[in-house]
């Protein structure tokens, strides 16, 4: 059994966990340093040349970058089963390094266009490292610190996203920004590759062996499915991780347009408002562990539920009172807006958001891992991959529907997301009553070993 006296971050002095997270925590800064880079260099740009279209070149940039989920999670599926896992980690943060150095130079000629395959190149190691990053977890921990691995490494994939948005964004605008950022992606991917050279062995069972020699990516998809939905809560947890990408990634796509439209902030409001918004997820992902007691507790996923759709609410109030009393104008600096108790209203909502999105979302990845066969394990993460780019490009769409073809408000959007998640969470709690019933006994204070 775990022991609860153990810090919070205990598993860091493990050699069979700190290596791995340093690896995944610079691969997802590295993604986010130059997706940032590239979307401040196209807004520049578009500055300077009237013949840039900027809105086209942004979607196109995200496109690329959730393309290579749908083409290769299958295929990386497959291999995360079949061959050594921590084998196939190096050799991907060897790639990174290779990709990156095509990045440096797509910076220094500022070309827009090789940038953009380098995106998508990023795209794809991420897309094969997606499923060893969830299937290697419970080779390398006990079942007692799954959750707190899962905690741990959530925490870090989004304090590497707020880090990698603004110091990418920062740096590329700076003299001799270009080459600065070009040479820190080149290190960070050097220092991850040399980090995972240190992850433990993670072999596959001995029964990937018998994998057929073939690949059909229509077929495999279809049976890797087919794996997901032989257990009901896997399936139903696949849904609702994916509903959790959709409904971060609208938010975080609207605050920067939401801080400059609806607050009327300048540039730096918005780096406040992501920072609350990730910072509350990451804190979140924390306090899961402490929250569950060491198990792995379903019964948190309907507390984050609620609370992510409370917020949102009252970010709508919150946001509708603002603009009600905002004297100031269209250049409200991060000081002025911290003075107005709207603004501290509307800056709490984002935290809160994000914090109970980190207590929906934790319980939920480990429910997928402890509930499926190790053999396949990675297969089936596949297919949560592919349902999450699924999902988010929906989320794009669902944007793109109400607020450019409609003509809503983005306060307006938020409120139609939060009763969206209230109404498809209550189908997902309904279609798998174990959520409710571990909220019941986690409520209660009733200890029991059946963590689903």
């Amino acid at each position: 059994m775990q022991n609860n006296n153990r810090g919070q971050f205990y598993l860091f002095s493990k050699r069979r966990f700190l290596p791995f997270f340093i690896t995944q925590f610079l691969g997802a800064l590295n993604d986010n340093l130059f997706k940032n880079a590239l979307l401040v260099i196209v807004v520049s740009t578009a500055v300077a040349s009237a013949d840039t279209n900027t809105n086209f070149i942004t979607n196109l940039a995200a496109g690329l970058f959730i393309l290579p989920f749908f083409l290769f999670s299958t295929m990386a599926g497959r291999f995360a089963d079949r061959f050594d896992k921590a084998f196939l980690i190096r050799r991907i943060k060897f790639a990174e390094i290779i990709i990156m150095l095509i990045g440096c130079f797509s910076l220094w000629q500022a070309n827009i266009n090789l940038m953009l395959v380098v995106l998508f190149l990023l795209g794809v190691q991420s897309a094969f490292f997606g499923p060893l990053k969830y299937a290697i977890i419970p080779q390398h921990v006990g079942d007692t610190e799954l959750l707190a691995a899962n905690a741990q490494v959530g925490m870090g994939t989004f304090v590497s996203i707020l880090s990698g948005t603004l110091i990418g964004g920062w740096l590329v605008t700076s003299t001799q920004g270009p080459m600065l950022l070009g040479a820190l992606t080149i290190l960070v991917a050097i220092v991850g590759w040399l980090s995972s050279c240190q992850i433990p062995n993670a072999p596959p069972e001995k029964t990937m062996n018998k994998f057929p020699s073939t690949f059909n990516p229509i077929h495999e998809t279809a049976y890797n499915f087919n794996l997901a939905k032989q257990n009901k809560t896997v399936i139903y947890c696949i849904f609702s991780s994916s509903w959790f990408w959709l409904y971060g990634a609208c938010f975080l796509t609207q605050v920067p347009n939401f801080s400059v439209t609806i607050l009327g902030g300048d540039p730096k409001l918005i780096s406040i408002l992501l920072g609350a918004f990730i910072i509350g997820v990451a804190v979140g992902a924390l306090c899961c562990n402490r929250l569950s007691r060491g198990q792995v507790e379903p019964g948190l996923v309907p507390i984050g539920a609620l609370g992510l759709s409370l917020f949102a609410i009252d970010l709508y109030f919150s946001s509708t009172a603002y603009a009600a009393i905002n004297t100031v104008g269209n250049s409200v600096l991060p000081a002025t807006f911290l003075t107005m108790s709207s603004g501290l209203r509307i800056l709490a909502d984002l935290l809160f958001i994000g914090l109970f999105g980190g207590l929906f979302i934790v319980p939920i990845i480990t429910m997928i891992q402890r509930n499926t066969d190790r053999i396949s394990r990675a297969r089936v993460l596949s297919v949560n991959n592919i349902f999450n780019a699924v999902f988010m490009v929906s989320g794009s769409l669902l944007g793109m529907l109400f607020l450019s073809k409609l003509g809503w408000s983005i306060p307006q959007f938020f409120l139609l997301l939060a009763i969206l998640n209230l109404a498809y969470m209550a189908t997902i709690f309904y279609l798998e009553p174990v959520f409710i019933q571990r909220f019941k006994h986690w409520a209660n204070l009733k200890p029991s070993n059946n963590s689903h």
